[in-house]
């Protein structure tokens, strides 16, 4: 899935460490979703549009096939 963590990150300033600890997860873990190697759970999804006051469709973008 596609998302624009890593630039969310790094406009506020924000190490992938400090990201983690903020929302309770391993650095490899906010490396592995910015690199799209690994789509965060739901509650975890929620966790990082809030921690950067955003919705959740601002970070991550899904692929939707049409109908």
């Amino acid at each position: 899935m596609e998302n624009d963590l890593r630039d969310k990150r790094t406009e506020r300033g924000l190490t992938q460490q400090e990201l983690a600890d903020s929302v309770g997860v391993s650095r490899q873990t906010i490396y592995a979703i910015e690199n799209s190697k690994y789509d965060p759970s739901l509650e975890l999804a929620f966790k990082l549009a809030r921690r950067f006051d955003c919705a959740v469709e601002d970070l991550f973008h899904p692929e939707l096939d049409d109908p």
